[in-house]
């Protein structure tokens, strides 16, 4: 005889949806052995993933530092340099969700194949105008808009497609190892920017940026398809109207660490206007600023091989981290000369990646191969979209108060944005009724004839 009725259909989109039974008390991660840390790195797949974006965020960031440096250089104005950093992010807000659509329905690694190859060529284009003496700053903005847009598609694409490459108990560490690299190339990148900017321009530096992108392009060329630990049959075809979507959205795995991904990304995604504003303004120049940005580099690094090391993460995790991250921008505030703000922003790097590290396994997670690319667009949109407020408003800010206060401000902000979703969430426990309890009896054959309140199932 049975014991348990076949589930609903909208009860097996949640369960799918979620990837486990939902716990009586939010765990985003679920624990890892210890032997499994590193495991993600014994597929072969997902270590030419590592080695094409090991390779392709080198010169996207030593493009970044470039334009950056080139566009205050022109202009004379950090207002326009966060300008241009919202016009590359504000695509996201309007083509995100789109991005993690076409992650859910259309091959991963033909789509990433099409966006490398797309920004390359917009990297060339820059590199071209630059060394011919043609660039003008909205020439600069206007690709800076194009690699936005591209990066809308790819972001959610990308992210998604980690998880598709390893088992599902490596998934934290293949998020983990995935965020090193980055961390990796932003620790690499900003050092050659450096140099290249000194000895030869800027320009050298976006021709970098596109060649390093036949790197990733000839890696995904070799992921074999054939070796992926398991297939997603029916999951493409998941319709929101089932009410997946909303249940996931709804959950505090979920909505929790991306509104407090919102809240940061406003000020951490402009860090590097408020350093080229302040590396401008003490005259430590385009090598003092490399200088600075691959200190946070440094401790970026530090903290995605520490995340690597993690076997779960929880909210109160979470928001701990958040402390730490804005207690790190206010001692970098009231560093008094560029040396003692460079061993500061070691901290500030290290703790940013801890969070959003921790943010991103959470919310690939707990949302579920089913819906996981629309979700992790829904993440990236929120990311991304505060980024391009944040962008010209610090830019403003270090313009007309000084670097000095657009990191105080990045630390104080988020602090209080921390407060109040902390406080929120607390309301909606102690609010909260027990309605899971009657989806658990409904699975028994014999439903308790009388639940009592406190009852846990």
């Amino acid at each position: 005889m049975e014991t348990q009725p076949p589930l609903t259909k909208e009860d097996s989109v949640v369960t799918r949806a979620a990837d486990r039974p939902e716990p009586p008390a939010p765990l985003p991660t679920p624990s890892t052995p210890r032997r499994t840390r590193l495991a993600a790195l014994r597929s072969r797949n997902f270590r030419l993933l590592l080695l094409g974006q090991t390779v392709a965020t080198t010169g996207m960031w030593a493009q970044r530092i470039a334009q950056d440096w080139l566009v205050l250089s022109l202009t004379g104005d950090a207002t326009a340099v966060g300008i241009t950093t919202a016009l590359q992010l504000a695509p996201m807000l309007v083509f995100g969700l789109a991005g993690g659509w076409i992650a859910d329905h259309y091959p991963k690694r033909r789509v990433l194949q099409a966006t490398q190859a797309a920004t390359a060529t917009l990297a060339a284009i820059l590199a071209v105008l630059t060394l011919t003496d043609h660039v003008a700053a909205w020439h600069i903005q206007l690709l800076a808009a194009g690699l936005g847009v591209i990066a809308a598609v790819d972001q959610p694409v990308r992210m998604a497609f980690v998880t598709d490459l390893v088992e599902r108990d490596h998934l934290y560490s293949a998020i983990s190892l995935n965020s090193s690299t980055f961390q990796l190339g932003a620790l690499a990148g900003p050092a050659v920017s450096g140099a290249l900017i000194s000895a030869a321009g800027p320009g050298w530096a976006f021709a970098l940026n596109a060649a390093s992108y036949i790197v990733p392009l000839v890696a995904f060329a070799c992921i074999d398809p054939r070796r992926f630990p398991h297939s997603r049959p029916a999951t493409r075809a998941a319709p929101l109207a089932s009410g997946g979507m909303r249940t996931l959205v709804r959950r505090p795995e979920i909505w929790w660490p991306i509104a407090l991904a919102g809240a940061f990304s406003m000020f951490t995604s402009s860090l590097p206007v408020t350093l080229s504003a302040y590396a401008h303004t003490t005259g430590i120049g385009p090598s003092g600023y490399a200088l600075l940005t691959f200190v946070v580099a440094v401790g970026a690094l530090l903290g995605a091989l520490i995340a690597a090391g993690r076997t779960r993460t929880t909210l109160s995790g979470l928001t701990w981290t958040g402390c730490a991250l804005s207690g790190m921008y206010l001692v970098a505030s009231a560093m008094p000369v560029p040396w003692s703000l460079a061993c500061a922003l070691v901290g500030v790097g290290m703790a940013t990646t801890l969070l959003f590290t921790a943010v991103n396994a959470t919310v690939q997670v707990a949302a579920g191969p089913a819906l996981r690319g629309r979700v992790v667009a829904i993440y990236l949109l929120v990311f991304f979209g505060c980024g391009a407020v944040g962008g010209p408003l610090i830019g403003a800010i270090d313009q007309h108060l000084g670097p000095r206060m657009g990191l105080a401000l990045a630390g104080v902000v988020p602090a209080v944005a921390l407060l109040l979703l902390s406080v929120s969430r607390l309301v909606r426990r102690s609010r909260a009724t027990p309605l899971p309890e009657p989806s658990r009896h409904a699975h028994t054959t014999h439903p308790a004839p009388a639940p009592r309140t406190p009852h846990t199932g």
